[in-house]
């Protein structure tokens, strides 16, 4: 094995001897893959230095006040939050990239819109979703600053990237597949439940990964629709804030930056834990 390594390596040299721009765009991205790790594990390490001494019991007390700056009513806030706008957008967003993927015909130019539409969607800044929120959802619909508005505003924020992550990992199947289902006896609908869907399971629940990320760091959108109480409402007409919204409330303020790098340590383990269930779902289903 050694002897292998040793010889792939000799390999390796000579050809980046020869070709010298083979070697500095190597050196060049491998020096932007270890910046890019560094970056991230300054900024993880940062975040628990700063935010970890801060831990303690009165920041998961039930309720909110002055003295104890609690969190617990925006953690569940935000699981709240993230369940309803995966229950809008998810169905939604995998059922259009069925149609692009499965039904519509090559070279539909209907198809090119939707795409083209999907991608400027996924560009415009969350703000201008925000505000799009507060004017239909808030004030037209009269739902006012409400988790509702709120949920909804990021369901149409994440569609986007539902969509374009479902329809790769749709388009990534490869057609053996769908002809062995159909040289079986195989419809379309139970081609595409049946195989297409469970091969590309993998590839869907990254952009869910994706969204969810996304609806937990979300702040400028959730300002203008859901409002910043401090409290778990009584119902989804109530307004409420997310665990982002309430850092940013501590920062603003300036009395409470200790509890607001502590916020910050629970919301990172938020967001890996969920990384990491989403990848042990994937894991298992694929041995299924």
């Amino acid at each position: 094995m050694k002897q292998i390594n040793i010889r792939t390596f000799k390999d390796k040299w000579n050809s980046y001897r020869k070709n010298p721009l083979s070697l500095i765009l190597f050196l060049l991205v491998t020096l932007a893959a270890a910046i890019t790790i560094l970056v991230l594990a300054f900024l993880i390490v940062y975040i628990l230095i700063k935010g970890i001494p801060n831990l303690n019991l009165d920041l998961f007390a039930w309720e909110y006040n002055t003295e104890n700056v609690s969190m617990m009513p925006a953690i569940i806030n935000t699981l709240i939050m993230t369940v309803i706008s995966l229950l809008i957008a998810a169905p939604l967003g995998i059922f259009a990239a069925i149609y692009l993927a499965e039904y519509a015909r090559r070279g539909n130019k209907l198809v090119g819109v939707i795409r083209l539409t999907a991608e400027t969607l996924s560009g415009i800044p969350s703000i201008v979703y925000g505000l799009f929120g507060m004017i239909f959802f808030v004030f037209a619909l009269e739902w006012g600053y409400s988790l509702l508005a709120g949920a909804f505003t990021l369901a149409i924020m994440i569609l986007p990237l539902i969509m374009r992550t479902t329809e790769e990992a749709l388009l990534s199947v490869p057609d053996s597949y769908r002809e062995g289902s159909f040289g079986l006896g195989a419809g379309k609908l139970r081609t595409v439940f049946a195989i297409v869907l469970p091969t590309a399971i993998p590839g869907i629940l990254a952009g869910v990964i994706l969204a969810v990320g996304r609806i937990v760091g979300e702040t400028a959108a959730l300002l203008y629709t859901s409002g910043t109480v401090a409290a778990v409402p009584d119902s989804l007409m109530g307004s409420g804030r997310t665990l982002s919204v309430h850092m940013y409330s501590l920062t603003s303020e300036a009395l409470y930056m200790d509890q607001a790098y502590a916020t910050a340590v629970v919301l990172l383990v938020v967001v890996i834990a969920i990384n990491a269930f989403s990848s042990w779902v994937a894991k298992r289903i694929k041995k299924v």
